[in-house]
C-alpha cells in the first residue's frame, strides 16, 4: 500500500508532548492519493504525531472554550485511573494461536468498569508499529477526547503515549477501539461498563458478551490486506451467488493471505447482501466455538447479559438455547421491556437483556447473519454435556426483535419537538468500485455539515446502495421515530430511509460513519460540526 503524504507543520511543542490538543484539518485536505489504511490519521508533522493543521474557520474547535464549558457542566467526579498498552502479541483463541494487536495480552482487552459521575483517566501507551488512537464508542464525552485522528486529536505515534480524561455522564454498556485505519478489526477492543449507583434493575449475576469476526493472523491475513483487496472493488465482474473466498485463482493484488472477499452472502433480515468479508473465525469473548467460554450460575439466577458486537463486517443474530430474552437497554439507554427469543446486532450495537437461568448447560449462539457460521459461549447452571460447537438453538429461528419495535423508556424519551435542522445523508456507492460515501462524496475531514448548539437535529439516512449499513454518530445519542429507543448506532437497510433526531448539546466536531470498518475506510464517513 502507498505511503501517505507527510506535511511538515509548526507545533514542535505539541509534537514533543504527544498530546494532540489540536483541531481539525484545513479545508485543502482530501482523500486523493492517501493510503486507505491511514485515511483517518490526517496529515502528519515532522515528528509523526499526526497533528491536524488548523482550527476550522467558523466551527467550534475540539479544544475550544465551548467544549471545556460543556465538560464542566458534567461535574467531573473522582478519577478512575486505567493504563492501557496497545501492543503486538500472541493470542490464544481456544486451541488456535494468532499474532495480532491487542490491549495487553488478552482478547477482548481487560474490561474497564467505572461509576456514573467518575472521571475516566486512561493512559494509552502505543507499542504498535503504527500510530493509533482510542474512540469511546457511544459516550457523550468531551470532543477532544473522542479519539479521531485528523479531526479531534493527533494520532498517538508509535512509541508515544496519550492521556484521555473525561467525565462519565451516562450509565450503560459501551466499548472502546481505535479510530485509525482498519485497526479495530484486529484485537484492539474492550468493553466499557459505566455503572449506575442507583441501578434500577435487580439481578444476581452479570455476563458481558463481546461478539467478533476474526481474520488477523490466520494464514497470513491482516485487516490491512483485506482492506487493500476490497478497495480494488469488483471491477464490474458479476460473481453473484458464488462465495469465492480463499480460491487460489483470486488476485489479491499481492496482499498477504488468501482472498477474503465474500460473494453471495444473503440475508432477508439484512435486505439482501450480508457482508463483504469471508471471516475464517467467529468469536464470543475471544474464544472459538470448539473451546467456548463457560459462564457459571445457579438455576433460578437472574442474569444481566450485556451484548456487544465488536465485529468489522458481520451482523449477529443471538439467542440463548432454552431461554427467552427480556430486553432492558440498547446502546446504553433503557427501553420499555420487551421479550424475545432472538436479537440482531449490527456492528457497534449493544443490547442488555435479562434471563432467568434454567437448570443445565445452554448454548449462547451468535449466528453470523447470512454467512453460514456461528460463534458460541455456554451458560452452565448444572450437569449435562456441553453444547456442541455446531449447535443451532431453535430460538434463533423464533421471534426476533429489532430496534424499530422497541420504545424508549419514559425517563430517556426525547421531548416532542420539530427539528430545527435536517441533515440529509444519502448512503451511496457499492462493492463494485469500493466507492462507499455519503451524498456521493467520500470522506474528507475538511468537509463538515454544520449544526448549531441548542438545535433539534434530524439526520435522514437514505440508503441507495444494495447493502445494509450500521450508521454511528459520535458524541450523542439519537432517537428513532415514534418514541423509539435512544441509540448511537442503527441499521439502515438497502432501499430504506431512517430518520433519527438528536439534541445538539455537545459542542465540537463529530464523526458520522458506517460501522462496517471496510465501508468507513473506503469513504463512508463524514463530520458534523458545531458552528462557533
Amino acid at each position: 500500500m502507498r505511503t501517505p503524504t507527510r506535511r511538515t507543520v509548526l507545533g514542535a511543542a505539541l509534537a514533543a508532548a504527544g498530546t494532540g490538543l489540536l483541531a481539525a484539518c484545513s479545508g485543502s485536505d482530501s482523500m486523493k492519493g492517501m493510503d486507505h489504511g491511514s485515511m483517518n490519521h490526517g496529515p502528519t508533522n515532522a515528528s509523526g504525531t499526526g497533528a491536524p493543521t488548523t482550527v476550522p474557520a467558523g466551527f467550534v474547535s475540539p479544544t475550544g472554550p465551548e467544549v471545556a464549558a460543556a465538560e464542566a457542566r458534567r461535574n467531573p467526579g473522582p478519577e478512575r485511573k486505567v493504563a492501557l498498552t496497545a501492543t503486538e502479541t500472541t493470542l490464544d483463541l481456544g486451541g488456535r494461536t494468532v499474532r495480532s494487536w491487542a490491549y495487553g495480552d488478552r482478547l477482548p482487552g481487560q474490561e474497564v468498569r467505572a461509576t456514573l459521575g467518575d472521571t475516566l483517566a486512561v493512559t494509552l501507551a502505543n507499542h504498535l508499529p503504527q500510530p493509533t488512537s482510542l474512540h469511546w464508542h457511544g459516550l457523550a464525552l468531551r470532543n477532544d477526547m473522542d479519539g479521531v485522528p485528523g479531526v479531534t486529536q493527533a494520532a498517538v505515534k508509535a512509541g508515544a503515549s496519550f492521556d484521555y480524561r473525561f467525565a462519565l455522564s451516562h450509565p450503560g454498556t459501551y466499548w472502546f477501539h481505535p479510530h485509525s485505519g482498519a485497526q479495530q478489526d484486529r484485537g484492539l477492543y474492550a468493553p466499557l461498563i459505566v455503572e449506575d449507583p442507583k441501578e434500577p434493575l435487580s439481578y444476581d449475576k452479570e455476563w458481558v458478551v463481546v461478539l467478533d469476526d476474526w481474520v488477523d493472523g490466520v494464514d497470513g491475513s491482516t485487516p490491512d490486506a483485506v482492506l487493500a483487496e476490497l478497495a480494488k472493488g469488483m471491477g464490474g465482474m458479476d460473481h453473484s451467488g458464488h462465495d469465492m473466498s480463499g480460491m487460489p485463482g483470486m488476485d489479491t493484488g499481492g496482499a498477504a493471505g488468501p482472498s477474503r472477499m465474500l460473494m453471495g452472502a444473503q440475508s432477508p433480515l439484512l435486505g439482501g447482501d450480508a457482508g463483504d468479508v469471508a471471516y475464517p473465525f467467529h468469536l464470543v469473548n475471544g474464544r472459538l466455538p470448539a473451546a467456548p467460554e463457560t459462564f457459571a450460575a445457579k438455576p433460578g439466577d437472574r442474569i444481566r447479559i450485556r451484548l456487544i458486537n465488536a465485529g468489522g463486517d458481520t451482523a449477529y443474530r443471538v439467542a440463548l438455547g432454552g431461554h427467552e430474552l427480556t430486553v432492558t437497554h440498547t446502546d446504553g439507554f433503557p427501553v420499555e421491556r420487551a421479550t424475545t427469543q432472538a436479537l440482531l446486532l449490527g456492528m457497534g450495537e449493544r443490547y442488555d437483556v435479562l434471563v432467568t437461568a434454567k437448570d443445565g448447560a445452554f448454548p449462547l449462539t451468535a449466528l453470523a447473519e447470512g454467512k453460514n457460521a456461528t460463534a458460541l459461549a455456554v451458560l452452565r447452571t448444572g450437569g449435562g454435556a456441553a453444547p456442541d460447537a455446531s449447535v443451532r438453538p431453535a430460538e434463533l429461528d423464533g421471534r426476533l426483535l429489532t430496534a424499530a419495535q422497541l420504545k424508549a423508556d419514559a425517563s430517556v424519551r426525547l421531548p416532542a419537538r420539530a427539528p430545527d435542522r435536517t441533515v440529509a445523508l444519502e448512503l451511496t456507492g457499492g462493492m463494485a468500485k469500493a466507492d462507499w460515501a455519503f451524498n456521493g462524496r467520500r470522506y474528507d475531514p475538511a468537509q463538515r455539515y454544520p449544526v448549531a448548539a441548542g438545535e433539534r437535529v434530524r439526520l435522514e439516512f437514505r440508503n441507495s446502495t444494495s447493502m445494509w449499513h450500521p450508521v454511528h454518530l459520535h458524541g450523542h445519542s439519537f432517537a428513532l421515530g415514534g418514541d423509539g429507543p435512544r441509540k448511537d448506532t442503527a441499521i439502515v437497510l438497502p432501499g430504506a430511509t431512517l430518520a433519527v433526531d438528536f439534541d445538539a448539546d455537545n459542542p465540537g466536531l463529530w464523526m458520522v460513519h458506517c460501522h462496517n470498518v471496510y465501508h468507513a475506510e473506503n469513504g463512508m464517513m463524514t463530520v458534523l460540526g458545531y458552528r462557533a
